[in-house]
This record gives C-alpha cells, structure tokens and sequence, in this order.
C-alpha cells in the first residue's frame, strides 16, 4: 500500500486538470539514477492485467506488480521551498537515496 499526503493530492489534482478526465497516476520504478533505481509518475487511461489500482479518494494510482515491489508502504508527499516544488518520496525500503530526492537504491525488493 502507498500513502499520500493532502499537499500531494492538492498537486496531483492540479497536474490532473492537464490531462483527459478521470485519468490515473501511473507510478512507476525504473533503472537508471545516480542510485540505481528512479520513480517515474505519468497519468494514464489504461489499465493493465498485471497493474495494481489503489482508490486512495480522490486520486487513483496505478502500479505494476514488478514496480509495486519497490514501493510498498511509500509515503509521497509534496512541498515547496525556495527552489520550487516537487515531490517527496519517502520509501520504508530504500537502504539510500540521492540528493535530488528521486533515485534510492535497496537491498532487494519486498516480495509482495
């Protein structure tokens, strides 16, 4: 499971107006960063066999099975500071993360 924080949903509702109606937050762990590992988020309108869909009201955030491993019991977040604003991923499983906030690396996924 994955957890939002209020100030989270407030963006991703604002970043949803952009795209068609009733489209999904497709997260997503891909290889590559400076730490092994990255979160890539996207909307989507499509959901596939092996996708996980999570009602977290109002957003519904889709995840692979693969991915999902990585990112069991991630809290995302969002703030903003004196250089911008983005999102803050705070994954229970990363055993590292990079300066940017976005790449981490881990010991072995959590099979779910």
């Amino acid at each position: 499971m994955i957890q939002l924080s209020q100030a989270a949903i407030t963006e991703i509702e604002r970043l949803q107006l952009k795209h068609p109606p009733h489209s999904l937050l497709r997260l997503t762990i891909k290889s590559g960063g400076c730490s092994g590992w990255f979160y890539d988020m996207s909307f989507d309108q499509t959901l596939k066999a092996e996708d996980r869909l999570f009602d977290l009201n109002p957003i519904k955030v889709v995840i692979d099975e693969d991915s999902f491993n990585y990112v069991n019991g991630l809290a995302l977040d969002y703030s903003e500071d004196l250089m911008g604003g983005g999102f803050r991923f705070h994954n229970p499983q990363a055993i590292a993360t990079c300066g940017c906030g976005i790449s981490f690396s881990m010991a072995s996924p959590s099979p779910v």
